[in-house]
């Protein structure tokens, strides 16, 4: 791999699927990058919602779901790995004992930019309490690229990255993100061509 690709780094980042992309668990997605280095890259589609919401997934893990502001958010279709098993990205949550690099729960990966990843189910329990992050996306299933992967898809035109805005993972509606998205970057998708960068 070139020197100049291994220093790419898109950690809190966007992945705007471009039009070409026909892959069915990509097409017109957005991807939240939580995770980029030179092992491979690891991220969750925000913009893909299951036919379950937290109110049923609550019920299915036997949790009483404590934020009636959750009950109809829809969780998400993160990627087509390990699709069975639950991933919450939330904003970092501190307690007045913790310092700020300390996760609060057991399984958490720290995200510069403000989010933590978290795969335990006591962030789940906290939530049931009333508690927890005030604003969350559950996923079921992940996006991962190995080494060399991602950098290979963006040579060949497959993604568009921009740093990520938490507002359009938390704040707008789901139908509004790829847009939201690309305007990140002063684009709208009918700017996009299939064929964009090919000779």
């Amino acid at each position: 791999m070139p020197a100049d690709e291994s220093s790419i780094n898109l950690t809190h980042h966007f992945l705007i699927a471009m039009p070409g992309l026909q892959d069915a668990a990509f097409s017109k997605s957005v991807v939240y990058l939580c995770e980029h280095s030179a092992r491979g890259a690891l991220g969750l589609v925000i913009n893909k919602p299951s036919d379950i919401n937290l109110g049923n997934l609550f019920d299915k893990v036997e949790l009483p779901l404590g934020r009636n502001d959750l009950a109809r958010t829809p969780v998400f279709q993160g990627g087509p790995v390990q699709t069975e098993r639950g991933f919450v990205l939330h904003e970092a949550v501190f307690t007045r004992e913790s310092a700020p690099s300390e996760p609060v729960y057991a399984s958490t990966m720290t995200i510069p930019g403000g989010l933590e990843m978290t795969t335990s189910k006591d962030v789940l329990e906290a939530l049931s309490t009333g508690a927890g992050p005030r604003k969350v996306l559950v996923s079921l299933g992940y996006s991962a690229w190995g080494e060399g992967q991602l950098e290979s898809e963006l040579a060949e035109n497959s993604w568009l990255t921009v740093g990520a805005d938490i507002a359009v993972i938390f704040d707008t509606p789901v139908e509004q993100r790829y847009e939201k998205a690309l305007s990140l970057l002063g684009l709208q998708s009918w700017m996009l061509s299939p064929d964009a960068g090919h000779a």
